[in-house]
């Protein structure tokens, strides 16, 4: 009993300390019109599955993965922030039958639920070199608790996942999430990608 419970602990703690900014990064995209909010869910969870899938396979094998490398996954979210910026630009420009116009293509093509999975789960991946360089070495420590730290895991992402549908939500905060959200998540995800980038700079060294 004692030990489940230090598992619990110990997965809820490092599940909260490498996925706190997902909340907020969580909200935007529920904040999207454009986005299914099943899509966004769904997504979360690949992207964290994908993340525990690597980090087992490293683990198992006793590989860790070069410092850097992981860093080029911000090429993801930052190809994804440049494409909603300029989408946000042209429909400004647009007149309002040209922007009715794009805004009906636009949603024609996110309502590709796969599409917006793929994308969300993108964004997570690359969001994850914190988690890689956290859960490689706590699952290499102890192989017969990795099956406990994913359903730890699992129960936090729902978890996280309301906690960032609720923010949208929030009386307060739910109508200028609703209001700005859409414009402000192509400035995040930039910002995310370059960021993400920056620590690929060892690979220069």
């Amino acid at each position: 009993m004692a030990a489940s419970l230090t598992l619990i602990g110990i997965s809820t703690t490092v599940f909260v300390s490498t996925n706190i900014d997902d909340i907020f990064l969580l909200a935007a995209f529920f904040a999207d019109p454009h986005l299914r909010a099943r899509a966004v869910v769904a997504g979360q969870f690949l992207g964290i599955g994908v993340l525990v899938l690597v980090s087992v396979l490293a683990s198992v094998a006793a590989l860790a993965i070069p410092e850097g490398y992981t860093a080029l996954l911000g090429a993801v979210p930052l190809i994804l922030g440049v494409r909603k910026l300029r989408e946000l630009i042209r429909a400004r420009g647009a007149s309002a039958t040209e922007e009715a116009q794009a805004e009906a293509a636009e949603q024609r093509m996110e309502r590709r639920t796969h599409s917006q999975v793929l994308a969300v789960a993108g964004v997570t991946v690359a969001n994850g070199g914190d988690n890689l360089g956290v859960y490689i070495p706590l699952f290499a420590s102890d192989p017969r608790a990795i099956p406990g730290h994913v359903v730890v895991f699992a129960v936090m992402t729902a978890l996280w996942c309301l906690a960032g549908y609720s923010l949208v939500k929030n009386r307060l905060l739910g109508e200028p999430i609703k209001r700005y959200g859409h414009l402000v998540l192509p400035f995040v995800l930039i910002g995310l990608g370059l960021y993400i980038l920056a620590g690929a700079r060892v690979l220069l060294g």
